[in-house]
């Protein structure tokens, strides 16, 4: 457990304005003066201890070093503040503590730091004294390459991970975050990919939350490894060419007895009113985001993993749950705010408020993504024009219309045309990610390839099919892992993909198409830089009902350079299908989803197809296609 030392430079004690900024609520560094520190006090070293608990008799820090008990080293109290603090000297890198609380009610409780930067390994829960060193980044490239642009007007193709899940040894032990530092960045790499994101990795207690219930929101999950090999495996993304986006929770956090829950015999983090403080369905607590000190704690958290850990962006998952009172409640079960409405208006200002942070103190191209569920208005437009601020915000409602439509049998689709189309009156409301997430592969859900109707070569067809329309539909894009070598069993947590599965030429095939999809996202400019302007996009035909065919344009608003886009929803052939082309000349067929290597039947337009001089679509120039089943054809004009 030793660990070289660096000088401590954390003052022993709290000073008037950082006393002042925690009482306001505006301490952007908490995270650097509460909870455990080094420090040097008149010669001696140790760590300094600070923890907000503004109405406790008695707050003792307890360990191995004293024999967890609460009498040896009481805390004293800073009451322009409410926190308590102590130096203890003699302690050493690693070292378990926790906070041994004396209610007010009288109740003695013991508490894991919620500042810790590192814990115990769970079930166990104590906190670990964490002593940094200087971590050598090697990223400045990738860092200062993001600085001069904004990450949201380049193309993002996102494979989303769970680290416990992705790679297991055979004796069922998960990969650290060095091993798949290894792996993982070279697998994401040769996808093509150029966005990592990460579920949850901030301390959890259970592991079948997937992350989504964490108790130390500082702390990087020791099931993984230390904070430092966290850090080293972002620095392999960036200098790998991959950005890095974290999941992280602030709408909700677990009633474990060692976490935020009755932190001080009350509801300090969470509302004492059940009506207010409790996720019904979830059955967890919410955050009292009007109270400053637990806003604070929030977005402190928020800059500590884009400034300590260069994370590239934040996925705030579920924002809808934040901003409505009445989220998955009965009429009764809610207290509506003081205009009579459902909206929580704290949980408003809170996140407008980690957007202006985000934007004016991390460093420079971080952004926010938003996991909004509903139609709640101007989620990505900038806060002082009414918005919340959003850099980018999943669009479930296509991804919703897009697999009901795929789940149904192509002999009905012509019967549901509008779940194809009708996200286009949308498409532009939002900066939208178009997400095939965890969310859609567990609890009977199936896997992507398991939702597909038809025969295997039908299922894999579709498969493909889906995923050619998610690269070239406006919106930035994301993959849960599996899907891109066609995982047939629903995802557990506890188990890693089948990776078998490479073996058997249909998946390798999706493999294979998915690398292809990213490699045209990423070079084809009409595919990404239209993502967030209706010139992007351009209808062919979308009335084509009775053959369940889709043809589109995409436009880079800048060149007017465009692909063309013909999709074939059915399993049957169609020769001799006739589409308008905006220009006349010889198309390349880009990629045909029905190619061999790609597990299809190899039907498609030998490469190239020419005009000819017949009016369609309102255009004077046509190509005579031959349409492949449940099929793509992306064409580039000459």
């Amino acid at each position: 457990m030793h660990r070289p030392s660096s000088p401590p430079e954390t003052p022993a004690r709290l000073g008037e304005l950082d006393c002042h900024l925690l009482a306001e609520g505006t301490h952007w560094r908490a995270y650097e003066r509460l909870g455990a520190h080094p420090c040097r006090v008149d010669d001696t070293d140790g760590f300094r201890f600070a923890v907000w608990a503004p109405n406790e008799r008695r707050v003792s820090v307890v360990g191995p070093f004293n024999g967890w008990n609460g009498n040896v080293h009481p805390m004293e109290l800073r009451a322009e503040c409410g926190v308590w603090e102590r130096f203890v000297p003699g302690l050493a890198h690693g070292t378990l503590y926790k906070f041994e609380i004396c209610t007010a009610y009288g109740e003695v409780v013991a508490k894991a730091d919620p500042y810790a930067r590192w814990s115990e390994c769970p079930p166990a829960s104590a906190s670990r004294l964490w002593q940094q060193t200087p971590f050598r980044w090697r990223d400045h490239a990738w860092l200062e390459q993001r600085g001069r642009t904004t990450q949201r007007d380049r193309p993002i193709s996102i494979y989303e991970v769970h680290l416990g899940s992705w790679r297991r040894h055979p004796d069922g032990r998960v990969h650290g975050y060095l091993e798949l530092a290894d792996a993982l960045v070279d697998y994401v790499r040769e996808l093509g990919f150029t966005h990592l994101e990460l579920l949850p990795v901030a301390e959890h207690p259970f592991g079948g939350s997937w992350g989504y219930q964490p108790t130390a929101l500082f702390a990087p999950s020791a099931r993984f490894g230390t904070p430092d090999e966290l850090r080293a495996l972002i620095d392999r993304c960036h200098r790998a060419g991959i950005g890095v986006i974290l999941d992280w929770v602030a709408g909700h956090f677990p009633d474990d007895a060692h976490g935020l829950a009755r932190f001080d015999g009350t509801g300090l983090y969470e509302h004492e009113d059940p009506r207010h403080g409790r996720h019904r369905g979830w059955n967890t607590l919410i955050y009292n985001f009007g109270r400053r000190e637990v806003a604070n704690f929030l977005l402190a958290n928020a800059l500590y993993w884009l400034r300590e850990f260069h994370i590239d962006g934040l996925r705030v998952d579920a924002v809808a749950a934040m901003l409505y009172l009445d989220y998955d409640r009965a009429p009764g079960e809610w207290i509506a705010n003081v205009h009579g409405g459902r909206e929580n208006l704290d949980a408003v200002e809170f996140l407008r408020r980690l957007n202006r942070l985000v934007r004016d103190e991390a460093p420079p191209g971080a952004m926010t993504i938003a996991e909004e569920s509903t139609a709640w208005p101007g989620v990505t437009q900038p806060a002082d024009r009414g918005g919340l601020g959003f850099d980018l915000k999943w669009n479930l409602g296509w991804m919703n219309d897009t697999l009901r439509y795929l789940r149904r049998d192509p002999v009905h689709r012509r019967f549901h045309h509008d779940e194809l189309t009708f996200g286009l009156l949308y498409a532009f409301h939002e900066r939208f990610v178009l997400p095939l997430s965890h969310d859609e592969v567990v609890y009977g859900k199936r896997s992507l390839l398991a939702k597909m109707p038809g025969d295997p070569w039908q299922r894999f067809a579709n498969l493909r099919l889906c995923l050619a329309y998610l690269y070239t539909q406006p919106g930035k894009k994301l993959l849960f892992m599996g899907g891109e070598f066609a995982q047939a069993r629903e995802w557990h947590h506890d188990r890693e993909l089948d990776w078998h599965l490479l073996g058997d030429p249909p998946h390798a095939g999706v493999r294979r198409l998915v690398r292809d999809l990213n490699f045209l996202y990423r070079t084809q400019s009409p595919l990404a830089a239209g993502d967030g302007a209706d010139a992007g996009f351009r209808w062919i035909d979308c009335s084509d009902a009775e053959q369940s065919v889709v043809a589109y344009g995409r436009v880079d608003p800048g060149s007017d350079a465009c692909v063309l886009v013909v999709c074939n929803f059915t399993p049957v052939p169609r020769h001799e299908y006739r589409v308008g082309a905006p220009y006349p000349g010889a198309y390349r067929e880009l990629l045909n989803t029905d190619a061999v290597e790609y597990g299809g039947s190899g039907l498609g337009n030998l490469g190239a197809v020419a005009t000819e001089p017949v009016p369609c679509h309102d255009a004077a120039q046509s190509l005579r296609l031959t349409l492949p089943p449940l099929a793509a054809l992306i064409l580039q004009p000459p």
